[in-house]
């Protein structure tokens, strides 16, 4: 038997915290890891290693109290991604993987504050450098280069957690969990979640372009390790909204929504050109950049103290104006719609494409609704609730 005993369990009064196996898949190279960081960090592994296996892409997750805030494939960010998420000086495009985190941290910087990074390939030293820009708690990976090691075992004072696991791992088919003394048992979800599942397109609007398809099945991976109740907007190769842990499903749409509109809105100009004073951080300027969209009253009685000069205002008219014009956005949900309302909600931001698991008194209703507006919906026949 192998264990590691751990900081602490999920609070710093819950002690005796640790975790065993008959021989455990990664090795702790840096680091002393609590109960929850665990969690995260494999949940986290499992999505980043199932959306590599779907797509043949690079890609990583940001995650955070068990759910992801985003996650995202390879792909070069253009200048104004670069723009928006403080990356102008790295030349992140150089490595793929690097891409990956920087598009799954940059979808919502405000959640992603103090994450856990999984990255389904090799850290390497470009990746390093940008992790070590952020604040985050820790990492899991199949590899790390010698470089970018160098570079994290000095993050937070020599005490950031990295985790280096096995890639050929499989676990049991059967999992255990104990809640107030009593064990639970059941089968691992193990659906495989491909192309396969997008089969039954039930609207009249049958054309699925190969991008939405592959957002799509980055939707709903990532649902398969988000607590439910949990809806994901996707949009080129990265999931852009996140609404998580929510016991009514409008109001997980509702969170999603919010967030891919303030992922797209922070790439607007007005955003690109606030003149932050040059002593900032990134994580204030976080903060600023939110209050600034969603219109905190107290952002403009004190500009002085973050800015060289007034920003403009940025009304909510111009940012409907802005986001009316968004397209061809994928929405994924963990299970059915019980009302219309979400859908009327996603076409709001901007959402084309659907996939839900379809079983609902109102499917006839739903299915009416998309084909009025032109939406494309499919029916997957699968629940990915996860707790």
């Amino acid at each position: 038997m192998e264990e590691i005993t751990l900081k602490y369990g999920c609070n710093p009064n819950q002690g005796r915290a640790r975790i065993y196996s008959t021989k455990l898949p990664f090795q702790v190279l840096n680091g002393n890891a609590g109960y929850i960081n665990f969690l995260d960090a494999l949940n986290a592994w499992q999505l980043v290693k199932e959306l590599k296996n779907a797509t043949n892409t690079p890609c990583a997750t940001s995650f955070k109290h068990l759910s992801p805030t985003s996650s995202a494939l390879a792909s070069p960010l253009s200048q104004t991604e670069l723009q928006a998420y403080f990356l102008q000086d790295l030349d992140v495009n150089a490595s793929p993987i690097a891409t990956a985190y920087a598009r799954a941290r940059g979808a919502d910087r405000m959640s992603s504050f103090g994450d856990f990074i999984a990255l389904s390939d090799s850290c390497d030293e470009m990746t390093a450098r940008l992790i070590a820009q952020e604040v985050s708690d820790g990492i899991i990976a199949p590899h790390f280069t010698q470089e970018a090691l160098n570079i994290l075992k000095t993050k937070k004072n020599g005490a950031y957690i990295i985790i280096e696991i096995d890639p050929t791992f499989t676990p049991p088919s059967l999992e255990k969990r104990e809640v107030f003394g009593i064990t639970f048992e059941q089968e691992r979800n193990e659906i495989v979640l491909d192309e396969r599942v997008l089969q039954d397109i039930v609207t009249q609007n049958k054309n699925l372009p190969q991008e939405a398809k592959t957002d799509l099945i980055l939707s709903l991976i990532t649902l398969k390790y988000t607590q439910s109740n949990s809806i994901v907007l996707a949009h080129q190769g990265q999931a852009i909204g996140v609404g998580a842990g929510g016991q009514s499903r409008i109001h997980c749409t509702r969170t999603a929504c919010a967030k891919a509109d303030l992922w797209h809105l922070r790439k607007h100009q007005k955003v690109l050109e606030l003149p932050f004073l040059p002593s900032l951080n990134r994580p204030t300027k976080d903060n600023l950049i939110d209050a600034y969209l969603t219109h905190q009253p107290a952002f403009f009685d004190t500009w002085q103290d973050f800015f060289t000069s007034k920003p403009n205002h940025f009304t909510q008219e111009e940012q409907q104006e802005y986001l009316s014009k968004i397209q061809g956005v994928s929405l994924g949900s963990d299970a059915f719609f019980p009302f219309v309302d979400n859908l009327q909600r996603a076409e709001q931001s901007g959402v084309s494409y659907i996939a839900q698991s379809g079983g609902s008194k109102q499917d006839t209703s739903l299915i009416e609704y998309c084909d009025k507006h032109q939406l494309l919906m499919i029916f997957t026949h699968c629940r990915l609730f996860h707790h």
